[in-house]
């Protein structure tokens, strides 16, 4: 008995993975293609040096542990002596901002910044 009740849902599982969805309904594959990328991980962290900001775009420059470097991001609010959270990005060596009139030896552009404010 068991074991023909394991089939029985074992063969329902089966054609329910195979079964088209109702219709109006998207396929697996484009609900997946609808859903929003997933958020980059804040795996970096530093203290904000200085910040300069330019139409759209925050540079920061991060003491990150022993190195300094240079974050842009979508315009964000934080001041020297904050701490900022960042992803990964895209990091670009010799980087000419047209907008500040200079060359970055390297930036890494991110997609995500978090700020923790520094009492005052």
């Amino acid at each position: 008995m068991k074991s023909i009740t394991l089939s029985l849902v074992l063969a329902a599982l089966s054609f329910a993975a195979n079964a088209a969805p109702p219709a109006g309904h998207p396929s697996v594959e484009d609900a997946r293609a609808m859903l929003p990328p997933p958020i980059p991980k804040l795996t970096h962290q530093g203290a904000v040096l200085s910040v300069t900001n330019a139409t759209g775009y925050t540079y920061i420059e991060v003491q990150e542990g022993e190195r300094t470097v240079w974050i842009a991001a979508e315009t964000v609010a934080a001041e020297k002596g904050d701490q900022v959270l960042f992803d990964d990005g895209a990091e670009m060596a010799d980087f000419y901002s047209k907008t500040l009139n200079r060359t970055f030896p390297t930036i890494i552009f991110v997609s995500n910044v978090g700020v923790c404010h520094a009492k005052h």
